[in-house]
């Protein structure tokens, strides 16, 4: 993204009577651990380089006003910190008067307004968290703005409960951990119940990360996700009735067979936590693999991880079915996975350096003409987390 090029968009919006601030806010993948950040679970996700940037300056009352290069035809957004009730037209701004919403929840007295040109390279609804980047975006832009001081970690926090609470998307936390807490060429495993991580060196040898955009767009709020945190719920109420768990994750895999049976007598209730209990213990191992260099192995987990997403969670649709298969098929390809919620958005799949021009040609090639509409592909690194960029 060039960085001259946003500040001269922001001045033809907003004029250029003081030098503004620039801020950027990564998208994220997750390398395996899906649907099962609130089930107290392992993840290992990672930040990438494709993010949301902002350009701000100061208000000297108390109003907000957004534009998004993204979306030009919604045009200049306005509202006032002290009324952030919900609208109808709020589109994008719903994340923004969110995060605002919780930092004033939280205590923080925000000292004034803003105006905000924001502009993103992350596809919208590509399932690479281009939500939580903008709220990271703004919590860190409120941060500083006021001068907080704050730990990423609480910003992090309640960028989470804006999307819960304001927004309406019972997510849990790895987006927006992942997001705020990247660090360039590591991934995080991180165990959502009680929020301990590490850093791990994400050394993929001669392979790199293909995230594979479907072009399916689905929008969190109105997907089944809502639907499948409700019943890992009730499936871990069930369990809770013979174990002392706090989160289906607290189960191994054979403490679980044990329960199981008896217990989720459902057979939809019993797939959706025999995914989350055997995803756990597949991060774990994912972890493993790439810390000893065994790039085959993490290779075949992510290969279970989305037959596991298909059949028990059954959050993958046709789409991404489609082009997760076709890069099975591809020489070159270590293994391949559906990431983020499903239903549509991306995958990602590990290829060999000197075969990811024919393997994406291949699956670009094949999808079209299974599905009719054309999918995007982008090489993925790992960068840095949610930062200033100037003051």
């Amino acid at each position: 993204m060039n960085l001259e090029a946003l500040i001269k968009d922001f001045e033809q919006v907003f004029g250029s009577e003081e030098k503004p601030q620039l801020f950027f806010s990564p998208g994220r993948v997750n390398l395996i651990g899906e649907h099962i950040d609130y089930n107290g679970g392992n993840v290992f996700p990672a930040a990438i380089t494709f993010g949301t940037y902002g350009v701000v300056t100061a208000r000297a009352d108390k109003k907000v006003c957004l534009y998004s290069g993204n979306f030009p035809e919604r045009g200049l957004i306005e509202f006032s910190l002290v009324d952030l009730k919900h609208t109808d037209d709020e589109h994008w701004s719903v994340y923004v008067k969110g995060v605002i919403d919780q930092f004033i929840k939280a205590g923080y007295q925000l000292k004034h307004g803003f105006n905000l040109y924001v502009e993103g390279n992350i596809p919208n609804g590509s399932g690479l968290s281009s939500s939580a980047s903008l709220e990271l975006l703004i919590s860190e832009i409120l941060d500083q703005l006021s001068d907080f001081e704050m730990e990423m970690i609480e910003k992090v926090q309640l960028s989470q409960k804006a999307e819960n609470e304001y927004v309406g998307v019972q997510c849990g936390i790895m987006d927006q951990f992942a997001i705020g807490m990247g660090k360039k060429d590591y991934a995080i495993k991180l165990n959502t119940n009680d929020l301990s991580y590490s850093y791990a060196l994400a050394d993929l040898k001669d392979c790199s990360i293909l995230i594979m955009n479907t072009n399916k767009k689905r929008e969190l709020a109105d997907s089944k996700y809502n639907e499948r945190r409700s019943e890992c719920e009730e499936a871990l109420r069930l369990l809770q009735t013979q174990s002392n768990l706090n989160y289906l994750c607290d189960l191994k895999i054979e403490e679980f067979e044990a329960l199981a049976p008896d217990l989720l007598q459902d057979p939809v209730l019993y797939r959706r936590a025999k995914h989350a209990i055997t995803e756990n213990e597949r991060v774990k191992l994912a972890v493993n693999s790439l810390a000893k260099g065994d790039l085959q192995q993490f290779g075949r987990l992510l290969n279970q991880s989305h037959l596991s997403l298909k059949d028990d969670y059954e959050v993958t649709g046709r789409e991404l079915d489609t082009i997760v298969e076709l890069a099975w098929q591809q020489t070159g390809v270590l293994g391949a996975r559906m990431t983020g919620a499903g239903f549509g958005g991306c995958a990602i799949a590990l290829v060999q350096n000197q075969d990811i021009v024919k393997v994406q040609a291949a699956i670009a090639q094949g999808y079209e003409k299974a599905i009719g509409y054309q999918a995007d592909f982008y090489v993925a690194s790992i960068g840095d987390g949610t930062k200033t960029l100037s003051n």
